[in-house]
């Protein structure tokens, strides 16, 4: 399955949520968030919502959040299943973790998708080391670095600026002038300000 790369603020109204809160200033983003259907001929449909339904939903809404494919959500279940701690919160950790997520965490780019982009790119160090895996798990003490051209950088800049109040972390330290943030711990679940039910998505896949 390919990954979706149509408009972000129809992933919004399907969920009836601002996936997106660094976009929230376009009027489609806002558009969204009024809504109260979803889209398509069949948005003004009134029915009930089953609880797979309901799990479904919180699955897919996880999924848009972190800009992850479905075979790559169900291998982070599976290890989050085996490792230990509770299943639903340690998914959400795994993904929080991922590189892509914390470039978008440090406040320098409009969503994960660019901050994804940035990792493919190759303009990111983990350590010293470039690394091109979105999906890396970054560490406590590990140091991100932007590596990029000094017009690169000055968008990046101004993007903090921008974007520095919006859903950015404070597991972080960033370093603004250098483009660079060190891991100072691990995220926790109190991190994530997005209003997720993880124990649906475990439901489901415990059926």
């Amino acid at each position: 399955m390919a990954r979706y790369t149509g408009p972000a603020w129809r992933l919004s109204r399907r969920e009836k949520l601002d996936l997106f809160p660094r976009s929230s200033q376009g009027s489609k983003s806002k558009f969204a968030e009024r809504s109260e259907t979803p889209p398509g001929m069949h948005g003004q449909a009134r029915t009930k919502t089953s609880d797979y339904g309901l799990q479904l939903r919180e699955k897919q809404k996880v999924k848009r959040i972190y800009g992850v494919l479905e075979r790559q959500f169900r291998n982070y279940y599976e290890k989050a299943s085996k490792a230990k701690g509770v299943t639903g919160t340690t998914l959400l950790m795994f993904l929080e973790r991922r590189l892509d997520n914390a470039i978008y965490r440090m406040g320098i780019v409009a969503s994960r998708r660019q901050a994804r982009q940035a990792v493919s790119h190759g303009h990111v160090k983990i350590n010293g080391r470039k690394l091109d895996i979105p999906s890396y798990q970054v560490s406590a003490g590990d140091l991100i670095e932007i590596a990029c051209s000094d017009k690169m950088k000055e968008t990046f800049k101004a993007n903090y600026e921008k974007f520095k109040d919006v859903d950015t972390a404070e597991w972080l330290t960033v370093d603004l002038e250098n483009l660079k943030a060190t891991v100072k711990k691990l995220p926790e679940r109190s991190d994530i300000k997005m209003p997720i039910q993880e124990q649906l998505i475990v439901e489901l896949y415990s059926k």
